[in-house]
């Protein structure tokens, strides 16, 4: 039996699966990973020195040019195979999407109530509150950054987790919660070094689950992996669902 027929089998079984996505799946579309970011005008500039309350509170139109940089290339990219085929894994099976990712391929492929550990990009918050910033404000109130409609000392920042801050509690938790009661756990692109997110496979494996990794590399997480498949997300999670669902 291929690993690709045996997770199949798995999924099938499964009463409950958590998908816990990193940068390799949204890569397959375009976008660069957090380090291969820098490039062009931004790679005289590690990121840490762009992607931490320091960073912004030291040169916050910098950091605000940076993600803005990024936020076009999310714009520009499409949902791939990959994230289809999590979005059409939620039609067969109850599902827990976690992503470590800030962009929003998951939902525009067709996910639903996906678990953003890390924020997310398009969304624009008030650097003292963390209120969410309306679009209609930042766009009748330019600047780099603009002015916050929250606190008179507050500016406009990216929705993301930067260095040296907190997970969103509820998330967190929802994603723990999820990793202890599923009875399968999909590591997708990950690359396993990133916590807490990279204890969700651990986890779920310490309540009984059955933990698979897709991703073209090993991991840190791969030997603790009951099955592995080394191919990218776009390739190997269609050929999943196709077996899983024939017949």
């Amino acid at each position: 039996m291929t690993a690709i027929s045996h997770l199949a089998r798995r999924l099938q079984r499964a009463r409950h699966v958590l998908v816990l996505t990193g940068a390799g799946i949204s890569a397959e579309s375009g976008i660069p990973t957090f380090r291969d970011a820098q490039t062009g005008l931004w790679a005289r500039y590690r990121p840490e020195d762009l992607a931490t309350p320091e960073a912004f509170a030291r040169d916050p139109a910098l950091v605000w040019r940076w993600y803005a940089w990024r936020r076009e290339k999310v714009a520009a990219a499409e949902p791939n195979a990959g994230h289809h085929a999590v979005a059409a894994l939620a039609r067969h099976v109850r599902t827990t999407l976690v992503t470590q990712n800030v962009d929003d391929l998951h939902q525009r492929a067709g996910s639903v109530d996906a678990i953003a550990l890390h924020g997310q990009i398009a969304q624009t918050l008030c650097s003292v509150t963390r209120q969410a910033i309306a679009p209609a404000w930042l766009a009748a109130n330019p600047g780099e950054p603009p002015a916050s409609p929250h606190h008179p000392k507050g500016l406009a920042r990216p929705g993301v987790v930067w260095f040296g801050e907190n997970l969103p509690e509820d998330a967190l938790i929802a994603a723990q919660d999820a990793a202890a009661e599923c009875d399968v756990v999909l590591a997708i692109g990950t690359s396993g070094v990133v916590y807490p997110a990279a204890s969700l496979p651990a986890l779920a494996k310490s309540h009984g689950a059955y933990f698979a990794e897709i991703n073209p590399q090993r991991t840190p997480l791969s030997p603790s992996a009951d099955i592995v498949i080394s191919d990218s997300a776009a390739s190997a999670l269609p050929a999943v669902l196709a077996a899983m669902t024939a017949g």
